[in-house]
């Protein structure tokens, strides 16, 4: 169980963070038109951030092998890594529809579930 909560927990983190680091690409204007400060955006994004932080401490605690979980501190950065881009992936598909998903993404991916592989493996 502590690697599923360790999961979800990562999930929930790397929603918070790419919301935090991208969402104001999208949502950048006020409704007159007027770019938001860039002031307001940082503290915003640091605000959105903490809920991160919130979800990513305790999921590394329950996961990290020497606090009782079932992963070493390099698998629990490789898993926070392909979560970081599912989640991303999902978002930029979900908001920036202009964005077009291509072959060498797939590439990309594929090389990066080869590195989970890989880190696994005894």
């Amino acid at each position: 169980m502590k690697a599923l909560y360790t999961i979800l927990l990562l999930v929930c983190s790397n929603a918070f963070m790419t919301l935090a680091w991208y969402g104001h690409l999208k949502f950048s204007s006020l409704p007159s038109g007027k770019p938001l400060p860039l002031m307001l955006v940082i503290v915003a994004s640091w605000g959105i951030a903490f809920f991160e932080y919130c979800f990513q401490v305790p999921a590394n605690r329950i996961g990290f092998v020497g606090d009782g979980g079932p992963f070493s501190l390099i698998q629990l950065k490789i898993i926070q890594e392909v979560i970081s881009l599912l989640v991303f992936t999902l978002f930029t598909l979900l908001v920036f529809r202009t964005e077009t998903f291509r072959w060498n993404h797939i590439a990309a991916f594929v090389c990066i579930v080869m590195a989970v592989f890989f880190a696994f493996k005894k």
